[in-house]
């Protein structure tokens, strides 16, 4: 059987260890695929530095247009990453016929129910392993691995760049910006850093997943999103205090209300297994109503762990691809028709337990009154300490039951108007994630 072509958008990090797995691990590949997989053209800027790597028997260009349109490429995997040309050249691959494997995450979050209605109108198929969770299998696992379950949340560490500097944070007591400094040093963080501290990043993946678990269409616009650069080393250390670990976690969960879809620095038991992943490292956590929770971890980027999800995508395609597309997997999990448009509820609905921080004048009275404006807004103190700051004030730390995030904002507001207080009040979520 003549083997599939392949054509590769981008030669970088990703692209580089795609070339090389699928060189390296050429003979393996095609025994699970039932026929060879070859790469028979790529699109880069620089042609002469991609020339050097892929040798003389397959098309170089630098116009992606030319690998979209050749008339013997199969599937077309995009690996340049942004949300223009990107977009441009996989939906210019999709009107030619051709399969899509892509890692673009961002893409994805942003213009995937288009690209997804595209390709099931031409019968193509589009695979995305690699955009979430670099070489963890937890598309495949969502998709297709627990279609026995409602799936009723799933929560994620699918950010490798805070989870390292939180993990720094916690074990040297370091500010964020010195960290942050030292990921960059290492290549843990980008120059500009800003999708991935600032929660953006999980954000996409997380958006991709949530359509997944319950069937409903990519909606990044309507997703809560905080990062971590606020965050200070005394709440750290006043979380492991308390028994936890702040985890910046990507959470959606169904209710009969709508679905929570939020990415946010979060208090996670010590005991639970996502707060004991540490460094670059993520994982993934997935309720389901049959098979209870499951975990999966691994590592989240970097050259070799993605490749390896875009070659498993790659055999996947090619087993699949003379298969009728009316029976294969869908994209999003469910049939295009059966996909449900429940509301994504806004974080002023979300239901949560908190961790609240604020300075205040030593005197008496002043935890009558915090605890009365709680009270009042329907919440619930579970514990409380307070630490001396200097000789006429105090930090105070509160744990809440759980209550509705609106409330918690009507409070705080109430509490930062108060004479007394000393600080803006660090309100942190806390999720027990059973």
């Amino acid at each position: 059987m003549s083997p599939i072509k392949v054509g590769l958008l981008g030669l970088g990090v990703v692209g580089g260890g795609t070339w090389k797995v699928l060189t390296r691990n050429a003979e393996e590949i095609a025994r699970r695929a039932g026929r060879r997989i070859e790469v028979a053209a790529v699109a880069v800027r620089d042609t002469g530095k991609a020339r050097r790597l892929v040798g003389n028997d397959v098309l170089v260009t630098q116009d992606g247009m030319d690998v979209v349109r050749h008339p013997d490429i199969d599937i077309v995997v995009e690996l340049i990453g942004g949300d223009t040309l990107a977009r441009e050249l996989i939906m210019e691959a999709i009107s030619q016929g051709k399969h899509v494997v892509t890692a673009n995450k961002a893409l994805l979050a942003m213009h995937g129910n288009e690209i997804f209605a595209a390709a099931h109108a031409k019968g193509v198929m589009v695979a995305f392993e690699a955009a979430v969770a670099g070489g963890i299998p937890i598309i495949k696992a969502i998709r297709e691995g627990l279609t026995a379950n409602r799936i009723q949340w799933l929560a994620g560490i699918i950010n490798g760049t805070t989870n390292f500097i939180l993990s720094e944070m916690r074990t040297r007591g370091l500010p964020f910006h010195e960290v942050l400094a030292e990921a960059q040093r290492l290549g843990y963080a980008e120059t500009d850093p800003t999708f991935d501290i600032e929660g953006v990043d999980a954000a996409h993946k997380l958006t991709l997943l949530a359509s997944l678990a319950f069937g409903i269409p990519v909606q990044f616009g309507k997703a809560h999103i905080e990062g971590i650069s606020s965050l200070a080393p005394e709440d750290i250390a006043h979380a492991e205090r308390l028994g936890y670990r702040i985890k910046l976690l990507g959470i959606t969960r169904r209710r009969d209300d709508g679905i929570e879809l939020r990415v946010h620095p979060t208090l996670v038991p010590m005991e639970c297994l996502l707060a004991n992943v540490e460094g670059a490292m993520n994982a993934v956590l997935v309720h389901g109503d049959v098979v209870g929770a499951t975990l999966y971890y691994g590592q989240g980027a970097g050259e070799q762990p993605t490749a390896s999800a875009v070659v498993a995508d790659l055999v996947d395609v090619t087993r699949l691809q003379a298969a009728d597309p009316e029976h294969r997997v869908p994209h999003l999990a469910f049939q295009p028709d059966a996909m449900d448009d429940i509301a994504i509820l806004p974080i002023a609905e979300v239901q949560s337990s908190y961790y609240l921080r604020l300075r205040v004048e030593d005197r008496p009275g002043v935890l009558a009154d915090l605890a009365r404006i709680l009270s009042d807004s329907g919440i619930s103190i579970g514990s409380m300490f307070q630490e001396p700051h200097g000789a006429t004030e105090a930090d105070i730390i509160f744990l809440s039951h759980s209550a509705r995030e609106g409330d918690v904002d009507a409070a705080l507001e109430r509490i930062q108007g108060l004479p007394f207080v000393r600080s803006e009040v660090t309100r942190l979520r806390v999720e027990s994630l059973l």
